[in-house]
């Protein structure tokens, strides 16, 4: 593969693989509590289930950010939200209520990575179409941004 393609896809490479590996975690968690199945299972099994849902979404949107604006920044993203996916999972482990956090910062997550790829498209539809760039402007402004997601 090309240095360069390499160095621009890096990190939503490392963050994709990590978020494999969560979801082998959350595989293995299910199974452990299928011999059991008590109300336990039930709720794991629905965790898992809406970690499933999401998932798509998730590497969709991380990607498209990372490629059309900047891979910091959609990394960063990426990575707070499979923090906050183990936070939900976890969550939904105990009561049902105590994985609403990271349900809510999960969508913050999930919408400011789509809010990336729509600031990303429109630069490139500007570049295009009226000869005016701003992609580093906005590029600095989402990494200044990216840390403000982790204020709750």
């Amino acid at each position: 593969m090309d240095i360069d393609v390499m160095e621009n896809i890096f990190l939503l490479v490392l963050v994709t693989l990590f978020s494999v590996l969560q979801n082998a975690f959350i595989a293995l968690k299910v199974e452990k509590e299928c011999k059991k199945q008590d109300a336990a299972f039930e709720r794991l099994s629905c965790a898992k289930r809406n970690c499933m849902d999401t998932y798509p979404t998730f590497l969709a949107v991380m990607w498209c950010a990372g490629i059309c604006l900047s891979q910091a920044p959609a990394a960063f993203a990426g990575g707070v939200y499979l923090v906050t996916r183990q936070k939900y999972f976890v969550g939904y482990m105990g009561q049902t209520c105590q994985s609403i956090p990271g349900y809510l910062f999960g969508k913050r997550m999930l919408a400011f990575l789509f809010l990336m790829c729509l600031v990303g498209i429109v630069n490139y539809l500007l570049g295009q179409y009226c000869g005016s760039d701003y992609k580093e402007y906005v590029q600095t402004i989402t990494k200044a941004a990216s840390t403000l997601l982790l204020i709750p």
